[in-house]
């Protein structure tokens, strides 16, 4: 990542694209199922704080018409994983499976588990492993402790945006400018604290000291009082594969401390998955 840019001001946002729209331009594909792209569509409508909607709502949501939304929701009730109490519509468990064949299948969340595991009953710390989904990090492996140190109840498949993490920070730090400048010019980049990095600016700069040092503290910037240390995981190239962190409490354990006693054990359990992951 060089450290000259373009302007920002050069790169104007796009305006936002919905669901139905992306689905739209795949319209003179034979081969490609309209209604499995709205299937899906219908599904990532719900969020953590919309887990019941109405048609009406999801149609607004994906710009999807109501009357294709209504036979989507009937579809996922008849295959059991949309529920219904009459007027609003919420996920089932079985949506689960839907992740789990990928989590099962790939060697990442299965080898990192043990590190993960290790290293939070080292530290006495959550502990955590997630790759960079779009503008956000999604969560594929996690050691939890029974301390909550945020308010969002974090499990696999949970996803925090990048910007303000760790975690994220590393991910974004792994990309080349043209990648970067892109996320920078699209993203939407607000304060979670006082503390939160949030201006493009900012945020370059701050990418470039974590590329240097390849590793990556953030400071309640996501929570107030939520501090947290990551790490890369690399394949077999060299590339940034993922990203571990160990999340503590500001009041408990100072950036210091973090720096000497918890940032090695971290790169070490680092070094020893990625060499894991891909040995002969």
């Amino acid at each position: 990542m060089s450290e000259s840019r373009p302007p920002l001001a050069s790169l104007a946002p796009p305006p936002y694209v919905s669901p139905a729209k992306r689905i739209e331009e795949f319209a003179g594909d034979p081969n490609f199922m309209t209604s499995l792209a709205r299937g899906l569509a219908v599904i990532n409508a719900f969020q953590e704080r919309k887990r019941h909607l109405t048609i009406a709502q999801i149609s607004h949501r994906t710009e999807i018409p109501r009357a294709a939304v209504r036979r989507c929701l009937y579809s996922l009730m008849k295959l059991g994983y949309v529920t219904t109490d009459g007027r609003t519509y919420s996920l089932l468990p079985k949506v689960l499976t839907l992740g789990h064949a990928y989590l099962s299948s790939t060697p990442l969340a299965v080898s990192a588990q043990p590190f993960l595991d290790r290293l939070s009953e080292q530290l006495h710390e959550a502990c955590n492993l997630a790759t960079l989904e779009g503008e956000q990090v999604l969560y594929l492996a996690r050691s939890a402790i029974p301390q909550r140190l945020i308010s969002v109840d974090l499990s696999v498949g949970s996803r925090l945006p990048a910007y303000c993490t760790s975690m994220g920070r590393i991910l974004l730090a792994a990309l080349d400018d043209d990648q970067l400048q892109d996320y920078l010019a699209h993203a939407e980049l607000q304060p979670k604290t006082s503390r939160t990095l949030h201006s493009p600016d900012a945020l370059w700069e701050c990418l470039q000291r974590v590329r240097h040092q390849g590793w990556c503290i953030v400071d309640q910037e996501l929570e107030q009082g939520l501090r947290s240390l990551a790490v890369p995981v690399y394949d077999s190239a060299g590339h940034v594969l993922a990203a571990m962190n160990i999340s503590t409490h500001a009041g408990r354990v100072p950036v210091a401390e973090l720096e000497k006693r918890y940032l090695p054990l971290m790169l070490s359990a680092s070094r020893e998955l990625s060499g894991q992951l891909f040995r002969p």
